[in-house]
């Protein structure tokens, strides 16, 4: 293949079987995905920070073998409890990601500062509002976070359990995209960039990943372009937006001028091809020839509505 782009196999009889009314589109599910972000100084001449970057098992059903980021869907536990916090208003959050209310702002922040600490172990909370917690190693911890990864426990109980401020000022929106409606599984995603704190390091701490790599998103993009590492649009995407910056402060300063406009696939047909693309986004349009006529309805009945684990599609 020209580059390390990932579409399903299934995708032009789903897609087909949407337009023919034979498949009815699942209602996205709320997620959010960090960019953790660190400087590099690696090496003779490196420049720019690098991003952390896990790559999904092969044996996995969904874009097996795909780098993506840490992230994963919002708990709904997260939005009928405030929790300690530090940072932009709930109200600012809101209006940033463009949700109704500030409960909500609280949920997606919430999902993007948990599945960072159950994927990657860096936990973007303190005791106070200007410290973050140095060390989550420990028996302790680890009971902690495999209780969250098995929402068992909610982060909102959590942190007030740990007695921890959530450290929303590290963070910052950067990108939207809501997995197509073809799709079984689908998620509203939005992306995050964030720093690493200083003292804490990453670990691969999931179990949808069989390995982690610190990257320059410049290398990672073009890793994707000579076809050595697969990814999804919106993590290509990403890597792109990120290239131009020199330091992780760089990219957190450039997040408010970033476009959350949601990003969503469109498909329409063009003589024999249907032609698959992301508005704004022209280098994943897609040609899918139609031979083969319609989807079957065991291709539409045989979706799963379920919505999964992990960033899914989202990253």
């Amino acid at each position: 293949m020209p580059n390390g782009q990932w579409y399903p196999p299934e995708w032009p009889a789903r897609i087909r079987a949407l337009a023919s009314g034979e498949l009815t589109a699942v209602t996205p599910r709320r997620a959010a995905t960090v960019m953790l972000l660190r400087d590099d100084t690696s090496g003779p001449g490196a420049t720019g920070p690098a991003v952390h970057m896990l790559r999904r098992r092969t044996s996995m059903a969904f874009a097996g073998g795909a780098y993506a980021y840490p992230g994963g869907g919002v708990d709904p536990r997260d939005d009928d409890h405030l929790v300690r916090w530090a940072g932009p208003s709930l109200d600012t959050w809101a209006g940033r990601l463009g949700v109704g209310t500030a409960a909500e702002a609280q949920a997606v922040v919430c999902a993007a500062v948990r599945e960072t600490y159950e994927e990657a172990g860096v936990l973007l909370a303190g005791p106070t509002a200007d410290t973050v917690v140095s060390d989550t190693t420990g028996a302790d911890w680890e009971a902690d976070r495999e209780a969250l990864v098995a929402r068992e426990l909610s982060f909102a109980g959590f942190l007030d359990r740990r007695g921890l401020v959530l450290r929303s000022d590290l963070l910052a929106a950067w990108a939207r995209w809501i997995t197509p409606a073809f799709e079984p599984r689908r998620y509203d995603t939005w992306f995050f960039v964030a720093a690493l704190p200083e003292g804490q390091r990453t670990r691969n701490a999931s179990t949808e990943a069989d390995r982690t790599v610190w990257i320059r998103p410049g290398d990672a993009a073009d890793g994707y372009d000579k076809g050595e590492l697969l990814m999804m649009p919106p993590t290509v995407a990403t890597l792109r937006a990120l290239r131009p910056y020199g330091t992780a402060a760089e990219a957190l300063e450039a997040a408010d001028s970033q476009n959350l406009a949601p990003v969503l696939a469109e498909a329409r047909m063009e003589g024999d091809e249907l032609v698959l693309s992301w508005p704004g986004h022209d280098e994943f349009t897609k040609h899918v020839p139609t031979a083969g006529g319609t989807a079957s309805s065991s291709a539409a009945e045989g979706a799963d509505p379920g919505p999964g684990t992990g960033d899914g599609a989202a990253s």
